[in-house]
């Protein structure tokens, strides 16, 4: 991880993604997380005043060592333990089926195989357990879409690899998760930024194969 994605932009994130608009649609994309959670892309701890009170272990994972520093304020001034654990490649280090629930909010976008990533949380998450999601992806506007498809690979580069295309509910289905609750709508913005994915999804109570 190079001096801009490990330094510059979980700062830039922090302040792009962490006002009071992004907070109220966290608190809200969050509600009925609970148990023990692991939380992917943790980056500066923006969601941590927004877990609900059932909420009693979170572990994160983010690969921007900075992005701890930049939590700090938040951590202190939560009551729900935090715990780091590391990526060895793309497997978290983790036990299978060892949380009840997962967090991804403007993470899916970015890692570099979405729908490996999702197997990877199935894999740790207990059979039932849910992941509970917001993102930024494809309009439903076919004209902004073309401009997302246009300007994707710009995205990518100034961005962490974050990606204006994808399907998030597409991705969750093709990783073999169920019972998936997934609303979508736009904030203000630049439309091909602003179109949002949000709601959570099942693990199956079966293996789900890679």
């Amino acid at each position: 991880m190079g001096f801009y994605a490990d330094q510059v932009l979980p700062r830039v994130i922090d302040v792009a993604l962490g006002g009071a608009g992004f907070a109220a649609l966290r608190a809200r994309a969050l509600q009925g997380v609970a148990g023990e959670v692991l939380e992917i892309g943790f980056g500066s701890g923006t969601n941590v005043p927004h877990y609900p009170e059932a909420v009693t272990r979170v572990v994160a994972v983010d690969p921007a060592t900075v992005g701890r520093k930049l939590a700090r304020r938040r951590l202190a001034a939560s009551a729900v333990p935090v715990t780091f654990v590391d990526l060895i490649g793309e497997r978290i280090d983790m036990a299978d089926e060892s949380v009840d629930a997962a967090i991804g909010t403007f993470t899916l976008c970015t890692v570099p195989d979405e729908v490996a990533t999702l197997h990877e949380l199935a894999r740790i998450l207990r059979p039932g357990g849910r992941i509970w999601f917001l993102e930024h992806g494809l309009s439903d506007d076919p004209r902004v879409a073309a401009r997302q498809q246009r300007f994707d690979g710009v995205q990518q580069r100034i961005a962490g690899g974050c990606h204006l295309v994808r399907d998030h509910a597409a991705a969750l289905e093709r990783a073999g998760f169920d019972d998936i609750e997934c609303s979508t709508f736009s904030v203000a913005g630049p439309a091909t930024l602003t179109f949002m994915y949000a709601g959570s999804a099942r693990r199956p109570t079966g293996v789900i194969a890679a």
